[in-house]
């Protein structure tokens, strides 16, 4: 007689106690955990924009002050793939929206199938950043030392130039076409190693939501991974016509 208080203040007690098998013991409650869990993603995002945003600024105050260099820069970008690119994140972000529709809902299947979309369409796009890299190494278009000027001071030397119709430049003029493929890889670097993050994190969830993650409740995780999805897609919507749409009405 004596054990049955204790016996029903510990079973009491577990229920308290008791919860879901993904909080964190140092929260009191699933709410809690998600709107700290929310923050941080937002405050991440927020370091992210100022980062992005200090290149931005570079490069509109470089294209102003050396803006015919820039739009012969732009005229060795090709717009088809980079096109392309934009197509295949648009279509990743759709894919990517749809894959936390099916967490919230609890498909597992649909979200096992919109997370591995989401994945091919990312290694979609850095196959075709590849391509257009290896171009610009094999024209010499990547800022250093053996950085080449042939295609601005003689544009008939080089289809791309040729086909848009550029002029020859001003030797000092052509010296500044290095400062735009230096942002070019700056930018497109940065927001690459930002896929190559997102696209092995992408294959970690896969992983997980084939064992039956993410459909039980708890979606937090594939919510804030698709808002840093959806910026790195909206950081390529602002790159494309920046870098690639220069003057091309000429």
């Amino acid at each position: 007689m004596s054990d049955s208080p204790a016996i029903a203040h510990g079973a009491a007690d577990s229920a308290v106690h008791e919860h879901p098998p993904y909080q964190r013991h140092h929260f009191a409650t699933m709410a809690q955990q998600n709107d700290a869990t929310n923050f941080a993603m937002w405050l991440f995002l927020l370091t992210e924009i100022m980062f992005f945003g200090g290149l931005f600024t570079a490069y509109l105050i470089y294209r102003n002050w050396y803006y015919p260099a820039f739009v012969a820069g732009s005229h060795q970008l090709s717009i088809p793939l980079g096109g392309l690119n934009t197509l295949l994140l648009i279509t990743s972000s759709f894919t990517m929206a749809m894959g936390v529709w099916c967490a919230e809902t609890r498909r597992k299947s649909g979200l096992v199938l919109c997370l591995t979309l989401t994945f091919i369409l990312g290694l979609g796009f850095l196959g075709i950043k590849t391509i257009e890299y290896s171009e610009k190494i094999e024209k010499h278009h990547v800022p250093g030392f053996h950085y080449s000027l042939q295609s601005f001071l003689d544009p008939a030397s080089d289809p791309a130039a040729k086909a848009a119709g550029d002029k020859p430049m001003a030797l000092d003029m052509a010296r500044h076409t290095e400062v735009y493929f230096s942002l070019y890889f700056a930018m497109t670097g940065m927001h690459a190693l930002h896929m190559i993050i997102g696209i092995g994190i992408l294959g970690f969830m896969i992983f997980r939501a084939r064992a039956g993650a993410y459909t039980t409740g708890h979606v937090t995780f594939v919510e804030n991974f698709g808002l840093y999805w959806h910026f790195v897609d909206i950081i390529w919507i602002f790159l494309f016509p920046l870098l690639y749409l220069i003057s091309r009405h000429q």
